[in-house]
This record gives C-alpha cells, sequence and structure tokens, in this order.
C-alpha cells in the first residue's frame, strides 16, 4: 500500500500560491482492500515533524478528495505535512513528507514600485547588486514586474518559467511571484530584471477593440528579496530609489507581432530609476500555474519552395517559442515568420490577419543561441530569412503551456482514432497558456468562454485541471464583480463588455466540470458567489418580457444547417431564443445543485423554483401537447435529449433519426450541437450514428481533417479544402479547442468510463464501452482523483471479446458488458457476476476480467447487400458505386436505407444482365472485406 499525489489545493509541493484553508488531496494505491478506514494528516513546521501546528489524528473524517485543515497559516512560511491512511484490511501506509510554503499574504511590502523614464522602444532592464554579509541559509525574491518580466541572478535565468506575471484583469488584481534562490546567490550578486510589453502594455484585445497601453503606458516592477542568515538574521532589498535602470537590445515585443531584437546597439549608461506612483494593494499571491517547456521538437524537413523561401517544417501544429543557433556577421538581419500550413508549397500566414507573429533579430556577430522572452507563436511552419546556410539541427521548437499533470491516456486500434487523440491533445495544450484561449495564433487568442466550457470536460479527462481552472474562475468572479453579475464573452474581457448565452454560462458549466471530476466542494464553494451573479444577473436582465432574449447571442455558432441567403453567415438554423432559454435552464440547475452540495438550502430552493419556471416556458413555447419538438434541427433535438427538455423521448428520438436520415447520416451542428453530438447520440441508442460520424472519412468530420494532413483540431471543418487551399483568411484557425470536444467521446463511449454526479470525482463510474469493428480494440488508463482507473477491451474476432478493468481503492464501477448475452449473467465462476443488478455488473475494488461470445458480428460486409448509405460512408466502396453508376449520387436518401440488390428487385425485377453487373460489383467490393 503506498500513498501518492499528495497535494495542497490541489498542487505538489506549492510554493508562493495563494493558500488560506490548505486543501489536502492525495491517492491510496497498491492495496487489496476496499476502501479507507480512517486518516490522519500532520503539519509541521519542520521536516522531521517534530514541531507541529496542526494533527488532526486518526479519523473517518478525512476525504483524500478534499480534506480542509482548520489552520491558520503564517505569511512566507515552510510548511511540511504527511498524510497517514489505514484500509479495512488493516493495512496502513503513510506518505512520503511534502511541503507548502506561503507567500506574502496581506503582508506590507518592504518595496516600491519602480519604473523607467523610458516607455517605448529599447525595453528596460532593472538592476541591483547584492552583497551577502554572512553565512545564507535562504532566500526567495518575490516579483512582479509589468507588461512582463524576465529576472536573473548573476546572469543566470531564475526559474524556468514564461509570460510571468501572467495574464489577468490587471485592473483587479496583479499576482506575484515567489522563487526560491538560495542556491543561485553567492557572496557578490547582480539581479537583473527585463521587462517586456505583454498583455498589460503591448497590442492586445479582440479587433475592433486591439489596442496599446491598455492596462499602462509604463514599465513598471516591484520585488522583494528576503535574506535569512543561519544566525537567525534577516535583511530585505527592495526595489526602490537606488536601484538602476539601462536599455537592452530588445527593441519591440508583442503577443500578437512578436519580437525585435537588435544586438547591435551599444549598452545605454545607467540612470537612477522614477518610483511609480502605483499601490501595492491589489498585490496577490499567485493562482496561475507555471508556463514552461514542456517538449522540445525538432523540424522533420528543411523546404526550398517555388517561391524561394526557406522554411522548417516542425510536423506538428503547436504553440510556444524556439531556440536558433546563429552565427552570422555583424549587422545581418535576421527574420523568422511563422504559420500553420502552406498554400501551393509556400509559406502562409494570411489567417493570423493582423498578427505578424515573427521574430527579428539582427546580429552581432557573436555565436549564440537565442530565444524569445516576451511573446508566443501558434505554428507547425518557420520562414527563415538572413541565414543562407541554415540546418534543421540549428532550430529547436518549444511547447509551452500551463503545468497540467497528465491524468487520461487512450489509444485504439485505429491509427486515425489515435491520431485524432493526439490532435486533440496537441490542441489543448496549444490553448492552455495561462487561460483557455480558442486559438493560440491570430490576433486573437482570448479566453473567450464559449470555447472553454465547451471543451473543459474533454481536457479534464486528460489532464488534471483543477488549478488551471480555478484561476480562470477567479478572473470570471473578479470580472463580475464590476458587471453586476455579467460574464464578459472573453475573459480576461480587455475592456468588452460582450455576453452572451453559452459563453457566459461557463461561469456555471466549468466549475460544476471541475467539482464532477475532482470530487472536491471546495470549488463549488469558491465559485458560488460567480455562479449565482451570473443567474441573478439573466433573471433581472430577463424580467418579465424575456429581456435576456433580446441581446446578440452567438447561438450554434459555425453550424452547417445555417439557411441564411448572407454570405459567410456563421449562425444556425437552431432557433437563437431557444439554446438561450435552455443554456439559462442549465445555470439555474447547476446553481441549484451547488447550493445543496453546499447545504445553502435557501439558496437551492429558489434556484430549483426559477429551473422549474424556466423548463415550464421551454416545454411550452417549443414543444407540441404530444411531445414533438417545434424546431427540427439536429441540436435542437440533442439539446431535448441532454438536458431532459420533455419527459418522454420517443418522438425526439424518432425525429432524430429521421433529422440524421435527411442529412446521409451528417451531421449538421456547430459549437453547442457538435458538443453534445456523439455523446448523447450514443446516450440514446444510436451508438451506430456516433461511431460512423466518429469514423467518417469525409467532409465534414475529425477524419477528414486528418486526412489533409491535420496535426490540431481545426475550427471549421473546412478551414482547408480537399484542393489543400485554406478555405477562408478570415476567421480560420487550424489549432482550435472547441471541436476537440469529441475527445470527451473517445473516454465516455469508445474506452467506455464515465464520472457519476452520485459520487463525483471517479468514486463512482459507469463502464459502458461501445464496441465496433473498425476500432478492433481500445484502452485507457486514467489517473482520477480517487485513483488509477484500467479499461481494455480488444475484439478478437468479430463476434468475441475480452475486457478487462481496474477499479481503485475505495471506489465501485457499474459495467455494462457490451452485446452481451442473457445467459452470462448467470456464470458464477466469475467474480465479475458477484454483484449484478439490471443486468450491470457492480465491481468493487480490483481487476477483473472475461472473455465472451457477442450477441452481433460486428464484421461490416461491403457488398450489394448492403444498404447504399452504408456503402457511402467507406469512401473506396461509394467510389466503386460511383464508377459504376455514376447516377448513384442522385439517390434520394430514403432510397439509400436500402441495397442495390432490394432496389433491382423492386425497380428492375429479374434482369440477367443487371443482376451480372451485380455480382461484377460484388467481387470488386469484395477486397474491403478482408
Amino acid at each position: 500500500m503506498k500513498i501518492i499525489n499528495c497535494q495542497v489545493d490541489h498542487l505538489k509541493n506549492p510554493l508562493g500560491y495563494q493558500i488560506t484553508k490548505p486543501d489536502f488531496s492525495y491517492v491510496i494505491t497498491d492495496s487489496k482492500a476496499e476502501k479507507q478506514t480512517t486518516a490522519r494528516i500532520v503539519i509541521a513546521t519542520d521536516q522531521e515533524l517534530n514541531n507541529l501546528i496542526f494533527d488532526s489524528g486518526w479519523t473517518n473524517e478525512i476525504d483524500s478528495l478534499g480534506y480542509i485543515a482548520n489552520v491558520l497559516l503564517k505569511p512566507r512560511t515552510r510548511y511540511y505535512w504527511t498524510v497517514s491512511a489505514r484500509t479495512d484490511l488493516d493495512e496502513e501506509a503513510t506518505s512520503a513528507v511534502n511541503w507548502f510554503e506561503t507567500g506574502k499574504q496581506h503582508e506590507s511590502w518592504e518595496a516600491q514600485w519602480i519604473t523607467s523614464k523610458q516607455k517605448t522602444g529599447r525595453h528596460p532592464v532593472f538592476k541591483k547588486q547584492i552583497t551577502l554579509t554572512k553565512p545564507l541559509v535562504s532566500a526567495r525574491l518575490y516579483i512582479c514586474g509589468l507588461g512582463l518580466y524576465e529576472a536573473y541572478l548573476n546572469q543566470e535565468r531564475i526559474g524556468n518559467e514564461f509570460l510571468t506575471p501572467y495574464v489577468n484583469d490587471y485592473n483587479s488584481w496583479l499576482q506575484y511571484q515567489t522563487y526560491d534562490v538560495t542556491k543561485q546567490l553567492k557572496r557578490d550578486n547582480e539581479l537583473e530584471v527585463i521587462l517586456g510589453n505583454g498583455w498589460y502594455k503591448g497590442r492586445f484585445g479582440y479587433e475592433p477593440n486591439s489596442k496599446e497601453n491598455r492596462y499602462g503606458d509604463a514599465w513598471e516592477l516591484i520585488a522583494e528579496v528576503r535574506l535569512t542568515y543561519a544566525d537567525g538574521s534577516t535583511a530585505v532589498i527592495g526595489t526602490d530609489s537606488s536601484w538602476k535602470v539601462h536599455y537592452g537590445p530588445i527593441t519591440a515585443s508583442s503577443i500578437y507581432d512578436g519580437q525585435q531584437v537588435d544586438m547591435t546597439l551599444a549598452d545605454t549608461s545607467e540612470e537612477q530609476v522614477l518610483l511609480s506612483k502605483r499601490t501595492t494593494e491589489k498585490l496577490a499571491d499567485r493562482y496561475s500555474t507555471p508556463v514552461t517547456i514542456h517538449e522540445e521538437l525538432k523540424p522533420i524537413a528543411l523546404i526550398h519552395t517555388p517561391a524561394g523561401e526557406t522554411v522548417l517544417d516542425i510536423g506538428q501544429n503547436q504553440a510556444g517559442i524556439f531556440r536558433l543557433h546563429v552565427k552570422e556577421s555583424k549587422g545581418t538581419k535576421i527574420r523568422l515568420q511563422f504559420g500553420e500550413i502552406l498554400q501551393q508549397g509556400n509559406f502562409y500566414n494570411k489567417n493570423l490577419r493582423t498578427a505578424k507573429q515573427e521574430f527579428v533579430y539582427i546580429a552581432d556577430g557573436q555565436e549564440k543561441i537565442i530565444q524569445p522572452a516576451f511573446t508566443y507563436f501558434g505554428y507547425r511552419y518557420v520562414k527563415v530569412e538572413g541565414i543562407p546556410n541554415l540546418k534543421k539541427e540549428d532550430f529547436t521548437a518549444c511547447s509551452l503551456y500551463s503545468r497540467l499533470p497528465k491524468t487520461g491516456e487512450v489509444k485504439t486500434g485505429n491509427k486515425k482514432i489515435n491520431k485524432l487523440i493526439n490532435n486533440v491533445e496537441w490542441g489543448l495544450k496549444s490553448n492552455f497558456i495561462d487561460m483557455p484561449t480558442d486559438c493560440p495564433q491570430r490576433d486573437e487568442r482570448m479566453g473567450w468562454t464559449g470555447d472553454a466550457q465547451i471543451f473543459s470536460a474533454t481536457a479534464s479527462f486528460y489532464r488534471d485541471t483543477y488549478a488551471f481552472y480555478q484561476k480562470y474562475l477567479h478572473d470570471i468572479l473578479l470580472e463580475q464583480q464590476q458587471a453586476d453579475g455579467r460574464v464578459p464573452s472573453m475573459i480576461p474581457s480587455f475592456g468588452d463588455k460582450a455576453t452572451s448565452s453559452v459563453w457566459g454560462d461557463a461561469a456555471c458549466i466549468i466549475p460544476w466540470n471541475v467539482y464532477l471530476f475532482s470530487g472536491d466542494k471546495k470549488i463549488l464553494a469558491d465559485q458560488f458567489p460567480s455562479m449565482k451573479a451570473w443567474v441573478d444577473y439573466i433573471e433581472k436582465i430577463d424580467g418579465d418580457n424575456l429581456g435576456w432574449n433580446k441581446g446578440f447571442h452567438f447561438g450554434n455558432w459555425l453550424a452547417l444547417d445555417n439557411k441564411s441567403d448572407v454570405k459567410n453567415d456563421v449562425m444556425g438554423a437552431t432557433d437563437v431564443d431557444f439554446i438561450v432559454r435552455v443554456y439559462y435552464l442549465i445555470s439555474a440547475r447547476l446553481t441549484a445543485k451547488a447550493a445543496r452540495i453546499l447545504d445553502k438550502k435557501d439558496e437551492a430552493v429558489h434556484y430549483e423554483k426559477l429551473a422549474q419556471k424556466i423548463l415550464e416556458y421551454i416545454r411550452d413555447e417549443y414543444y407540441s401537447p404530444n411531445g414533438r419538438c417545434t424546431i427540427n434541427t439536429q441540436t435542437a433535438l440533442l439539446m431535448t435529449l441532454a438536458f431532459d427538455l420533455v419527459e418522454d423521448k420517443t418522438k425526439i428520438i424518432t425525429a432524430l433519426a429521421k433529422a440524421f436520415e435527411e442529412t446521409g447520416h451528417q451531421f449538421t451542428t456547430g459549437f453547442v450541437g457538435t458538443a453534445l453530438l456523439c455523446n448523447t447520440l450514443a446516450d440514446n441508442g444510436f451508438e451506430k450514428v456516433a461511431y460512423d460520424l466518429l469514423l467518417n472519412e469525409e467532409y465534414p468530420g475529425w477524419l477528414y481533417e486528418i486526412n489533409l494532413g491535420a496535426t490540431t483540431v481545426w475550427e471549421r471543418w473546412n478551414s482547408v479544402l480537399p484542393t489543400g487551399e485554406i478555405s477562408s483568411a478570415g476567421m480560420n484557425s487550424l489549432n482550435h479547442e472547441a471541436y476537440g470536444s469529441i475527445g470527451e467521446f473517445i473516454f465516455r463511449h469508445v474506452a467506455g468510463i464515465s464520472p457519476l454526479e452520485e459520487a463525483p470525482g471517479f468514486r463512482k463510474v459507469q463502464i459502458k464501452p461501445l464496441l465496433n469493428w473498425k476500432i478492433r480494440q481500445a484502452e485507457a488508463k486514467y489517473n482520477t482523483a480517487a485513483g488509477p482507473y484500467q479499461i481494455k477491451w480488444i475484439l478478437t474476432d468479430s463476434t468475441h471479446v475480452t475486457l478487462s478493468v481496474h477499479v481503485p481503492l475505495g471506489c465501485e464501477a457499474l459495467l455494462t458488458l457490451p452485446l452481451a448475452p442473457q445467459d452470462i449473467f448467470t456464470n458464477n465462476s466469475n467474480e465479475i457476476f458477484n454483484q449484478v443488478k439490471d443486468n450491470k455488473c457492480i465491481l468493487k475494488p480490483g481487476t477483473y476480467k472475461i472473455s465472451y461470445e457477442i450477441t452481433e458480428d460486428l464484421h461490416q460486409i461491403f457488398s450489394t447487400n448492403t444498404p447504399i448509405r452504408e456503402l457511402f460512408y467507406n469512401k473506396k466502396a461509394k467510389n466503386l458505386l460511383i464508377k459504376n453508376n455514376p447516377n448513384i449520387l442522385e439517390t434520394s436518401l430514403e432510397l439509400r436505407e436500402k441495397s442495390l440488390r432490394e432496389l433491382s428487385q423492386a425497380y428492375v425485377g429479374s434482369n440477367s444482365e443487371f443482376e451480372k453487373q451485380l455480382d461484377q460489383l460484388d467481387l470488386a467490393l469484395k477486397p474491403l472485406n478482408e
């Protein structure tokens, strides 16, 4: 038995984070028991745990998903802790010693904000000499620099983070970072801090609101170096008028436009800093998890394009910076531009709109490794100018994203689905740079709330997102406090006051998803004021005349069923008012549920009544008395089923079947509908349709993108045309998180693991994999908050499956055996059947395995007896049909449900010549069945 993954506030050994009442969590592994019985947490101020400040004693009140210790923490103090646990088999284990260290909390700063005379052009380098007078025990640097900063001690970089102090509404709060610099200090030291523009001072914001100096027009810095000597004495070196500043070689920096460096510029002479009028009241301990380099990618090709360009292909669309080895003569201008795709074999970046996304470097003749400081790029391709003898090995792509511990891993027997999984993961990494952005490359890169909530469940399968979303949700709450509860469509909003249904509902949906995946109700406690404020805002706007519907709403954004005659209209056909009402209902429901969990009974009753009132209106307005939905779109029908909008779903299911038949089993959904698409289909008896959509290799579809070379998920289904041409230079990202939400379906239904609301944190799960011959097998390893699950199924042939499941300590799984014969449940020799209810195997902690013959032959046979529709789903089969009869494409949707043999009998009758043609077609189709 072991205790692992010990965290405080869902962080491993956090230094300087915002921690008031520490929230402890951990995982027990390598145990044969069913559950933890008691546990004990101790906190001390020494690593040997002699000086205890908290001892819970052995108690059954400690939940491994989250236990808040009622202890008063001092500022700037390192605490050590362990957790011990006992099980129902009398096992006992104690974790390794862990630690957390508080920041300054609300302590006064012994430092002043400083700035420089120069506000534009060459970027400032602030400098201070530090001399140690005695043997040192510890040293900490507390620092915030605006817009961005990088700090160095004796020319050695402090820490490994980029883009600090990160992005938020700087008018609301400013987070500082804490660094342990004990080992970097010598007797005589020089501390240097370089400042860049970043989001604070540089050009940023959604067009047409993009502008410079949104929060301030000057570079500003505050820092404290706190020294603790061996004799117990202390010293503080804070920013003040004694610091010096000079101006370095960075001449421009921008999140959108990149960076310019001129190494031929002579250093300016040092000058006195200026004291800023800024106060310290908005400074706060950090929330942001570190943005660091995670992967380093080498180019797969050096291309000389038809246009005469030199272009590097790193083989993967991603977001980050780079390292480049240079040795060019003094004055040489080196220019790097970054893009996502080639066009006609040439470099292309027009879809970046106004974002220059470039790095310009004027060489000084010295051999160097250069790396940007105050920007990042979304790219696969790099055009390089100024290095005539460039080599592939000179360049390294460095992928930047926030620290997000990996939790889930899933793979299948289908190479293209595995590629899709990889694309979803890269979309996550590229768009999780301190905030959940929609895209990482063009003049946007903003924390769109709609994209964030749509992708939040998928993200939480692949990564531990608690701490990351906690910061984003904190930003939402602070923006709401300035706007009477309104949630801007982008967080931080950068002054944009727009709000919308579905987008603003992130304030309720994301905290609920974080709770569902973590099992820690602290996130609900922290965000309940935000959830409540959002619903209250809508209720006030709505009044008695549906006022909430009267503003602008995105609706089913980028849906394919638009009936408008307006060119490039991105609004879907689903009634926007319907979507607005339904998401109002969702937020009211979730707020009511959160209130119940938090024992806020009065609020729970209020929001439950509000939700019922909204639901009654929806049913009266959008459903006929006999249960038919008056909005006949795929999205409206999916929403009806997903959100339980009607009691009798029979007619809705019938209508949904017809809706997909009418489109030849293609989806026409947008942001709202696609997020629900495959999960809802699979949950309501349309498993085959869900798989057909997942596996479809033609437009629109995820594999269509992969067939055209996608390495991330696109913003639009036709972002790139079959010819390889990009469809539009306007709103067209090739690295977008929203449609990556298909990753949730892969975990929930392909692998087959879903959390259950009755026992969040995966204490209780549903395991219900859906078998598919084109997939052949699926395996998921998922390190949940409650412990590691493993699921694997493999079709040994088209009628036999082997399934294995591992359930961790303290957990329970409700297993539905796919396509299992009824008599299998009487098999008493396999412990998988120890407890069965309604054909669900109730699994206690342990490892299980079973092999059996399924009730259906899953090998799809392509022949003239196969429905035309199913033949159309296979590209090779479809091409054979067209070659045999070009008019086959004109077959009505209704007739496509029939086979060619059936149509022959119905319309041609006995015709030996036609029968011969069908026989020949069967021979042509036969190789597809092997």
